[in-house]
């Protein structure tokens, strides 16, 4: 069984996400990080939303707007929304610190993160990878990436001046910003106009206990490659 420490609390940490989810990537990455730092474990709960898993009456009880991630502690409380868990695991450790300043521009580019860059870069991403060839939603493509690339153009010109988006170390903020950044070519976003950027993600698989991203199903791989050649 899994086990997380908040203050003098012991939980039983169950995450429920879809792997190849760039949200529940977030969490992966941050318990990867405390597990080597604090001994901190987890179970994760693999939950297909790409399939219905989170639309089951059990999972909409549990997180009525049938997302994922969520966690849930042994005493049954229950929390969603990707950065709001990243914040809750990583209070009171290095990934979460500095004075209100310091952490409010944290969560300045958490809200960014959620706001301005996702719903384009990891949009664009789903829609490759995840619906038809014929999709009508492929249409929207070229207007995603154009505001997929206006995120990166902000990311790349901060990474100019600053090697962090956690202050000035790395924290939850890159967590959140990396989770759909070093995929964003899945979506037909290239990265090879942002070299800063290029460097942070370098910076970030150097961590000690980064977890990479589990692979795709091959039916998304082919639809990704299929993606690609339609240009």
């Amino acid at each position: 069984m899994a086990r997380a420490t908040q203050g003098l609390e012991k939980d039983v940490i169950m995450v429920y996400g879809y792997s190849p989810s760039g949200n529940c990537h977030k969490l992966r990455m941050l318990l990867g990080h405390l597990g080597r730092v604090e001994g901190r474990d987890f179970r994760w709960i693999e939950t297909d939303s790409a399939q219905g898993a989170t639309r089951t009456p059990e999972y909409l009880a549990k997180n009525p707007n049938g997302r994922v991630p969520m966690i849930e502690l042994d005493d049954g409380r229950i929390l969603a929304e990707s950065n709001a868990i990243l914040c809750w695991l990583a209070e009171g450790t290095p990934y979460f610190s500095g004075d209100s300043w310091q952490r409010a521009h944290t969560l300045a580019w958490m809200f960014f993160e959620q706001y301005s860059h996702e719903p384009y870069v990891a949009v664009a991403r789903f829609i490759c990878g995840w619906t038809p060839i014929d999709s009508p939603r492929r249409t929207d493509l070229p207007k995603l990436r154009e505001r997929g690339h206006q995120a990166l153009a902000v990311m790349e010109k901060h990474l100019s001046a600053a090697a962090w988006f956690s202050g000035s170390d790395y924290g939850i903020a890159d967590i959140a910003l990396f989770a759909y950044t070093h995929c964003a070519a899945d979506g037909g976003i290239d990265l090879g106009s942002y070299p800063a950027i290029r460097h942070w993600l370098d910076r970030i698989r150097a961590q000690p206990g980064f977890a990479p991203m589990a692979s795709y199903a091959a039916e998304n791989i082919r639809l990704i490659e299929q993606s690609r050649g339609a240009g």
